[in-house]
C-alpha cells in the first residue's frame, strides 16, 4: 500500500528527530519499518538533503544523517509559511487562536508574556 505524498518524508524526519545521534540509511530503514527497501529510504534521505532539511555527516559510504533543525523549528517554519501565503494574516491568526485548546492557549499566553 502506498503512503500519501510526503508521509514517508515525515516518517523519516520523525525517526531522525527522535534519535540522539545521526543515523545511517540502514538504521533509518529499520526504525521506519514497514518493509521499505533500502533504496527507498536512501532516496528519501537524498531528497531531504537536497531540500536542506537533513544534513549528511561522515565519510562517503558510511554516511549518517541528522535533521538540520528540530521538530519544533520545522513546525514553526510551516506555520510561518501558511501565514506568509495567506492574504489576511490577522484573520488566519484569529481563527487559529480561537480553535486552541485551553492548555495550548495557556502555553501561547505564557510564550507571549515571556514566561
Amino acid at each position: 500500500m502506498r503512503r500519501p505524498a510526503g508521509q514517508l518524508e515525515g516518517e523519516v524526519l520523525g525517526v531522525l528527530w527522535s534519535a540522539p545521534q545521526a543515523l545511517t540509511a540502514s538504521e533509518v530503514q529499520e526504525a521506519v519499518g514497514g518493509g521499505l527497501a533500502y533504496n527507498t529510504v536512501h532516496t528519501i534521505l537524498t531528497r531531504l538533503t537536497a531540500k536542506g532539511r537533513v544534513r549528511r555527516v561522515g565519510p562517503a559510504g558510511r554516511s549518517a544523517y541528522r535533521p538540520v533543525q528540530d521538530a519544533a523549528g520545522a513546525a514553526a517554519d510551516q506555520m510561518r509559511a501558511v501565514l506568509d501565503a495567506g492574504s489576511d494574516r490577522g484573520e488566519i491568526l484569529m481563527r487559529f487562536v480561537t480553535n486552541l485548546s485551553p492548555a495550548d492557549e495557556a502555553a501561547l499566553r505564557a510564550a507571549l508574556d515571556g514566561d
